[in-house]
């Protein structure tokens, strides 16, 4: 019988080897999933980095715990990680079945669920059956299920637990030591070159963290959260640009006096490129012999 799961419900498993199936519809703008598994000891963290299983580490060294190749089929497409729980050292507490998006987040992943059969039976329903569904849109990776240990036997737990930050911060979240040789390889952001600001044009004030819109998730069944993004590469963020070079500032131009009594006065004559200008020439002295004229018809007495 199939076991339809909700979020947080667990079933015992009968079977000691199974087969963890995440399936999905795939079509335009859809990203790739790949399917991982991690085994995880006392305190809920791998014993080694050997403990982690995806698509660049396929197989586990004790050949127990392995992911299959993708394969389509009618409902979609396909990824698997087999495990043999029965054989596993008794150190492993946990295997947690998670699935990451390349290139998009699992907003825009169709139909996700995962799927659990008995490995030992090639056809048959599954066990277990888990729509896995994004809380935010914004997780790049997700738990999908757990495998982990109740007394003698097994059970799965129905998780859905994400992480924005992808594989990388999952697995890192899980105790995985992230290869330093990939993280060199990254290119150092460029230190900021300081400049001058207009002096009325204030420096912009450091934008919106990108995660700040991200609404975070609760801790589900004590599983490590993901961090919230530091700062802009670990770089602290621009202050306001200072005065040039200490040089105190221009001030502004003082405004032109008004016109006398509402007439518009002469301009001042501009200095020709910079040469003083002649003096306006003197008045000459008035004559002191000068007299009028007779003014008006002049009367002779005959």
């Amino acid at each position: 019988m199939t076991h339809a799961m909700l979020k947080g419900s667990n079933v015992p498993l009968d079977a000691m080897a199974v087969r963890a199936v995440l399936r999905w519809t795939p079509g335009a703008g859809v990203p790739d999933v790949d399917a991982s598994a991690l085994l995880l000891g006392a305190g809920g963290r791998v014993r080694s980095d050997e403990d982690f299983v995806f698509y660049n580490q396929p197989r586990h060294p004790s050949g127990l715990v392995r992911r299959l190749p993708k394969r389509s089929v009618a409902e979609g497409l396909t990824d698997t990680v087999e495990a043999d729980l029965g054989a596993l050292d008794p150190s492993v507490e946990q295997v947690v079945i998670a699935a990451s998006s390349d290139g998009a987040a699992f907003q825009q992943v169709r139909d996700l669920c995962i799927l659990l059969y008995d490995a030992a039976s090639a056809g048959g329903d599954p066990l277990a059956v888990f729509d896995v569904r994004p809380e935010t849109g914004e997780e790049t990776a997700i738990i999908c299920g757990e495998l982990y240990r109740r007394g003698d036997g097994w059970k799965f737990r129905a998780v859905g637990q994400g992480y924005p930050t992808g594989l990388v911060g999952l697995a890192t979240a899980f105790g995985i030591s992230v290869d330093e040789a990939e993280a060199a390889a990254e290119p150092d952001p460029a230190p900021a070159v300081p400049t001058v600001a207009p002096v009325s044009a204030p420096a912009p004030a450091p934008g919106p963290d990108p995660q700040a819109t991200i609404q975070h998730q609760q801790p589900t069944y004590g599983y490590p959260q993901p961090t919230a993004a530091p700062a802009t590469y670990g770089y602290p963020q621009p202050a306001a640009a200072p005065a040039a070079y200490g040089y105190p500032q221009p001030t502004a131009a003082a405004p032109a006096p008004q016109p006398a009594y509402g007439y518009p006065q002469p301009a001042a004559p501009q200095p020709a490129y910079g040469y003083p200008q002649p003096a306006a020439a003197a008045a000459p002295a008035p004559d002191p012999n000068f007299v009028l004229p007779p003014q008006g018809p002049q009367f002779v007495r005959s």
